[in-house]
């Protein structure tokens, strides 16, 4: 019997190496999963250069700037049984902003996939105290990876 096939695909086509191994993408999406105590039946990570981003922010946003990520989720399942996404990351500012905060790329990019994984399972970064509980589960995924 063949293995389940995984739900996350990733896609990069920023022209930038990605400092990573997929396996580890994986792992961070299977271990939110159990810990959020949700499903993710179809998640996709785009990694664009930045032109793109910006399309991507206009055309959806109606935001004219670069940012390091985008998040869209599609199912309509407001029970978090089968959360279906995409992520959109820009790996030049991703670059750029771990030389920012003096971190290493793996870690940078890989908070960056940690922080649109929180935001498909219902996480908000609007308010202070949002953007607290945000990091604070940023920290506690990088920290088992």
């Amino acid at each position: 019997m063949e293995a389940p096939e995984h739900p996350l695909d990733i896609f990069n086509t920023s022209g930038i190496e990605l400092p990573f191994k997929n396996s580890e993408a994986a792992f961070l999406l299977d271990l939110i999963s159990e810990e959020q105590n949700v499903a993710f039946s179809s998640v996709e990570i785009a990694f664009v250069d930045e032109n793109e981003i910006v399309r991507i922010n206009t055309e959806f946003l109606q935001h004219d700037y670069i940012t390091d990520i985008i998040t869209f989720r599609y199912d309509e399942n407001v029970t978090n049984l089968e959360i279906e996404g995409t992520l959109y990351c820009c790996s030049q500012r991703i670059r750029e902003q771990a030389s920012e905060f003096n971190q290493t790329e793996k870690r940078e990019f890989l908070r960056i996939i940690i922080h649109g994984l929180l935001h498909l399972c219902g996480y908000n970064d609007s308010t202070i105290n949002e953007k607290k509980e945000m990091t604070r589960l940023e920290d506690h995924f990088l920290n088992l990876i």
